[in-house]
């Protein structure tokens, strides 16, 4: 692929991605349980949701598709973050519909996730579609969106943003106002 095919392909993109979207599922409503093949340092498991919020919050994040400038930005950041969410119990998980057969080599790159935390492979964006988490013009692309998942399986927080930058900081947020409120 030539300089000006790839530019013109990062247009298109930049285009396609340009529509916001708003996180449908509000903080109270129930997260979609699901099982997905994931990655983690390039090595597959299955992820289950249910099974990860036994041990404590859940951080589920869509990013549109692995080694794209948004998406390796947000991993490279939640990487970066990934002791805060541990040191807070928290379990971080991306998903995302493109690019799939990249996620095992994305999920080990140190400029990327780096093997500290698992991405999971959602063909057709059929997990996105249960969180209202997918692109507008690209339906089978899943959206950049974030959702923090209570141990109850309830969501505590939803941020839904295109720039990858203030992702990290609005689940950061959300999963230490879950440890400061008491359980009922």
């Amino acid at each position: 692929m030539n300089r000006l095919h790839r530019r013109l392909l990062a247009l298109a993109a930049t285009f396609a991605f340009a529509l916001p979207a708003l996180a449908a599922l509000k903080p109270g409503d129930a997260a979609p349980d699901f099982k997905a093949k994931a990655y983690l340092a390039g090595k597959p498991f299955t992820f289950d949701l249910a099974q990860a919020r036994t041990k404590g919050p859940v951080v589920v994040y869509f990013f549109p598709a692995a080694h794209t400038p948004g998406c390796n930005l947000e991993a490279h950041l939640f990487s970066e973050a990934i002791e805060k969410f541990k040191a807070q119990g928290a379990t971080v998980i991306g998903l995302s519909a493109g690019n799939i057969d990249q996620l095992a080599d994305f999920s080990r790159e140190t400029e990327h996730c780096g093997g500290r935390f698992a991405v999971a492979a959602d063909p057709g964006a059929q997990i996105a579609k249960r969180y209202d988490a997918t692109l507008a013009m690209k339906p089978g692309w899943s959206n950049r969106t974030s959702y923090v998942v209570s141990t109850d399986g309830r969501i505590v927080a939803a941020y839904s943003d295109l720039d990858p930058k203030q992702h990290v900081q609005h689940m950061l947020d959300a999963v230490a106002a879950t440890k400061a409120t008491p359980r009922k």
